[in-house]
């Protein structure tokens, strides 16, 4: 088998179930196995999803055992000779996984490779590609002085190599991942991805950046930025010091107090939500659930010229393929006042997010 894409799930059913359409479209022609671990979901990811998606080898542990844990599990009944750990709140665009499967053919000697990441405003994530966090370079990300924390030596659109992926998205040959011992299980949650990259780079292995398929990363629960993700951050941190530099308590004090002012500049810069003026559905039919449910002016078009300001666009799943729902995303998003929704194919809710610490927004519809 050519490859494994093992999801780790945790109370994001709506987000994995697009997550797995995407996917499942885009291993349409790869000799590949889909394995979704859950952490003890409560929100019925199994028992929803795996009747929905009976291909699916799904895993449901009877308690949450974190990041690393949870991946580990799943690597280890990979058949693939390839791996791809992916996050739940993802949308893979349907040529993702082979354009990466040809362009690892050329790098005998990869480690760890990630493509390019935006969020749900359709606008490039930087910790798609990152520098080793050393800690004066941690520190300065933490203070903001200056930016040498991520790699940004690789324009985002481009191919180059990078130190440090991120977790959302990490494709490696199954058998490298076990030779260095897969994530780290001393880490819960945060910090993971960076120790993995780290432990390819000093085995003598090249970490790269493929910036020529792009991927939508919602921050889904996990990843919303409040006091309990930063101190869960600082403890991922303070893992990797003692781990591979030398650490003292001078030094975690400092971190912990850059990453207390991190938190309090991120609550003063909250974006709120601003109610959409109207709404485009791009589609090539017109639904009446959305006017029923939206209560507001509804512009059908199939293309995406002449946007109104303000406006929330709405992408119909059965009428564009993922890849061009990320392409008119990208394109869109240098409009900043417009927002973003997907309506996926054979569902009745619409998914997205609004901003960077926006964890992500399902609006059911109701059934007709």
């Amino acid at each position: 088998m050519e490859l494994s894409i093992i999801i780790l799930n945790y109370n994001v059913k709506y987000f994995l179930d697009i997550c797995l359409k995407s996917v499942i479209a885009a291993t349409s022609n790869v000799d590949a196995e889909i394995i979704v671990v859950d952490n003890h979901s409560t929100d019925g990811s199994v028992t929803t999803l795996e009747q929905k998606f009976p291909e699916v080898i799904f895993i449901a542990n009877a308690t949450n055992l974190g990041f690393s844990k949870g991946n580990n599990q799943g690597v280890k009944i990979a058949k693939g000779n390839h791996v791809c750990i992916l996050n739940p709140d993802t949308v893979v665009a349907e040529d993702t996984f082979l354009k990466l499967l040809k362009f690892v053919k050329t790098k005998p000697n990869f480690g760890v490779v990630g493509c390019k990441l935006v969020d749900g405003t359709g606008r490039f994530l930087p910790e798609s590609k990152r520098n080793v966090p050393i800690i004066e370079r941690a520190l300065k990300k933490l203070y903001g002085i200056d930016n040498t924390y991520y790699a940004n030596h690789v324009e985002p659109d481009a191919v180059g190599e990078v130190d440090i992926l991120v977790g959302a998205f990490m494709f490696m040959k199954k058998k490298i991942y076990d030779q260095v011992g897969g994530f780290d299980e001393d880490y819960f949650m945060y910090g993971e991805d960076i120790d993995l990259s780290y432990k390819l780079l000093k085995s003598g292995f090249q970490n790269y950046y493929f910036g020529k398929t792009t991927c939508i990363h919602y921050k889904g629960e996990s990843t919303v930025r409040n006091n309990s993700y930063y101190k869960r951050f600082f403890g991922a941190m303070k893992i990797f010091y003692n781990k591979h530099f030398k650490s003292n308590f001078v030094i975690d004090a400092v971190i912990m107090i850059g990453i207390h002012l991190s938190y309090l500049i991120s609550k003063q810069s909250e974006v709120y939500k601003i109610e959409p003026v109207c709404y485009f559905f791009i589609s090539d039919i017109e639904n009446l659930n959305l006017k029923t449910h939206l209560k507001q002016e509804i512009f059908v078009q199939n293309h995406i010229q002449h946007i109104k300001d303000g406006a929330e666009v709405i992408f119909n799943g059965s009428f564009l393929n993922h890849k061009k729902i990320i392409e008119s995303m990208e394109k869109l998003s240098l409009n900043k006042t417009l927002t973003f929704k997907i309506f996926p194919e054979n569902t009745n809710f619409l998914i997205g997010s609004n901003s960077v610490r926006d964890a992500g927004n399902v609006i059911q519809l109701k059934d007709n």
